[in-house]
This record gives structure tokens, C-alpha cells and sequence, in this order.
């Protein structure tokens, strides 16, 4: 398997903003509404040890758990000192995406973790822990009309905080208490 080229990619991704601006109209209300409402909570306040975090998230505007996610990184990313995130499009990458299978599936999103050389440090996806085991212990028996609104309902009442805490940990970086504002 080749190394993957983080610097290529990073100068290749969009930020999150030339992220909605091409996104299909049909998608883009629901991404903009949840960045609108995310708010950083006070424990996700970290201190980097090296000053530099670039999350390179692996999305699609149509994917329901990349809006759930994705918003919260990137309101993450504008008033964390040394954070900053980037967006790969999954069907322009597939050999990316390849690297990130969940289950043999390109689920999205995936966040990788990417430290100021731009080299991996972890990655998180395609969604928080629990949300996911309870999916994959659903997924089968339980119609998408019943399971997708569970989803949702999980999102909105987590607010972000479990997504933030994982890729937190993913990228290694220990939370602490009013390090930044």
C-alpha cells in the first residue's frame, strides 16, 4: 500500500466555507443551520503541545452524518488557536477513501488527524462510537424510515460533544480546562 501524500491533499481539499459554497443547494441549508447552532463546549478547550492541528475530513454534502459531524469540527477549527480543517470530496478520492473503509464500506465522514508536518496522527469515523454500534446493531432489522430519525434525534441530543471528544482523542490531544478562548 503507497503512502498517501497528506501535503498534496491538504493543498487540494477546500476549507469548510469553498466546502458549502459548492455544495448542492438541496444539502447546503442543513449544513449551514447546524454550523449556525454549533456551539464548543467548555471542555473541548485543549491546549496543542505543538501549536498546529490540521483535520482533513473526508465528507459529502449529502451525507447525513458528515452535516451532523463535520459542522461542529469546523466551528471547532474557527476559535481554536492552531486548528484547522480542510475537506476532501469521497467520490474525487477514492484511493483515499480506500484507506479509511469501515467495514469493507466508504462511510463517511472520516477525519484524519494531521499534525504541522501534515503527518497522520489518527483518524476518526463515520461516526461517534456509540451511534455506531447501536447502527450496526440496528441496520438490519429495523427500516431506514425508523432507524435515520433515531439517528438524527442521537445528533441533536449529543450536540456535537461526542464527535468532538473522539476526534480529540484521535488526534491525541488531551482536553483540558480553559487553555484558549
Amino acid at each position: 500500500m503507497t503512502e498517501l501524500d497528506f501535503t498534496a491533499l491538504w493543498a487540494d481539499a477546500l476549507p469548510y466555507d469553498a466546502f458549502i459554497a459548492a455544495s448542492n443547494d438541496k444539502h447546503k441549508g442543513l449544513w449551514e443551520a447546524i454550523h449556525r447552532l454549533a456551539a464548543i463546549p467548555e471542555w473541548a478547550h485543549v491546549a496543542l503541545p505543538d501549536g498546529s492541528l490540521h483535520l482533513l475530513a473526508i465528507a459529502e454534502d449529502w451525507c447525513g452524518d458528515a452535516a451532523n459531524s463535520v459542522p461542529f469540527l469546523a466551528r471547532w477549527a474557527a476559535v481554536a488557536p492552531g486548528v484547522d480543517l480542510r475537506v476532501l470530496r469521497r467520490d474525487e478520492y477514492p484511493a483515499v477513501m480506500d484507506r479509511y473503509l469501515t467495514n469493507g464500506s466508504r462511510s463517511i465522514p472520516i477525519v484524519i488527524a494531521l499534525d504541522r508536518e501534515l503527518k497522520e496522527l489518527g483518524h476518526w469515523g463515520p461516526r461517534p462510537t456509540e451511534l455506531q454500534a447501536w447502527v450496526m446493531a440496528n441496520r438490519l432489522t429495523m427500516p431506514k424510515t425508523e432507524l435515520y430519525p433515531q439517528v438524527r434525534r442521537w445528533y441533536a441530543q449529543d450536540r456535537g460533544e461526542t464527535t468532538l471528544r473522539e476526534v480529540i482523542a484521535a488526534a491525541g490531544v488531551a482536553a483540558s480546562r480553559r487553555l484558549w478562548r
